[in-house]
């Protein structure tokens, strides 16, 4: 968090929480009121100060007041990148993870990877990464079919290496990202 926020936390404590204005796409992009924010400082702003709140709502904190986020998908978007013998996720708000605990397909095609910061969708234009990343147990690559069969439920044996790890990848199923992995994707006001 900016010192200059936590000064002015400290400074207004009691100011009113903001809800419906800020949102997160599927890209990474931050919208306001639907509309994407163009400024890369306004941008980078919001990410420094992006945390999760209780009960899995997640917001940006500006200065003494609280926005929360609307998540059309999951709380964080990441870009993947070829690293150190394997792949490399980095959040929408810059920081590369240290740990992917999970990956995780569904039935429409997404990835989510779950890290040490949260659950995360993969953007869609990194998609062939982790496909390149993608083995057999035995170190044999994998084809779009075997990720295919794997979403139906079939068995299949795969992993992606993310650094020096293999991460099984499995199909998730139909259970509401928000639900298993505890986040609010539209936090509304008290009632």
């Amino acid at each position: 968090m900016d010192e200059i926020v936590a000064l002015a936390m400290q400074k207004w404590p009691n100011v009113p929480d903001v809800y419906g204005w800020l949102g997160l796409d599927r890209r990474g992009n931050w919208l306001l009121k639907g509309e994407r924010i163009g400024n890369p400082a306004l941008n980078a702003f919001i990410s420094r100060n992006y945390a999760r709140g209780e009960r899995g709502r997640w917001y940006f904190q500006n200065g003494p007041q609280r926005v929360f986020v609307s998540l059309q998908a999951t709380p964080y978007v990441f870009s993947l990148e070829h690293r150190n013998g394997g792949i490399a996720a980095i959040a929408h708000t810059g920081v590369v993870t240290q740990q992917v605990e999970a990956a995780l397909i569904d039935a429409a095609g997404a990835l989510i990877l779950l890290t040490e910061l949260g659950p995360g969708i993969v953007h869609d234009r990194d998609l062939g990464i982790a496909l390149e990343a993608a083995r057999y147990s035995g170190g044999a690559p994998v084809t779009e079919e075997a990720i295919a069969a794997l979403q139906r439920g079939e068995a299949g044996k795969i992993a992606i290496g993310f650094g020096r790890a293999q991460i099984p990848l499995q199909a998730l199923g139909p259970a509401a990202l928000a639900a298993r992995f505890g986040f609010d994707p539209d936090p509304k006001p008290p009632a």
